[in-house]
């Protein structure tokens, strides 16, 4: 059974930074992409914050670009990101994804973590 697992999480103030991680177990065979989502109100959809490929290549929302990294370490099986110069804008619970190939299938399905609790205070 794979799961993802995110840590990190907090109360920050304005200005500070966080670092978010997700541990992905399980008898995994491979990692495709891997993705930060957020949802900043209960019951509204979750925004995607940034995007990691397999080869490094990483998207960003234009709200976090230049504020926030999103990294990967495949050995350890672990996302990261690294969110700098928050915002009260960016309190939100922060969600991993990835798609992820396990030994009890051929294809790939989708995974989500239960999410972080990210707050900041202005």
């Amino acid at each position: 059974q794979v799961r993802l697992v995110e840590s990190g999480g907090g109360l920050v103030q304005a200005g500070g930074s966080l670092r978010l991680s997700c541990v992905a177990s399980g008898r995994i065979v491979s990692v495709n992409f891997m993705r930060w989502y957020r949802q900043q109100t209960l019951g509204n959809e979750r925004e995607l914050v940034a995007t990691i490929a397999p080869n490094g290549a990483t998207i960003y929302s234009s709200g976090v670009k230049g504020r926030f990294t999103i990294s990967r370490d495949d050995v350890k099986k672990t996302l990261y990101l690294q969110m700098n110069a928050l915002e009260p804008e960016d309190t939100g619970v922060y969600y991993c994804n990835a798609e992820i190939r396990d030994y009890s299938s051929i294809t790939g399905s989708d995974y989500w973590g239960q999410g972080t609790q990210v707050t900041v205070s202005s």
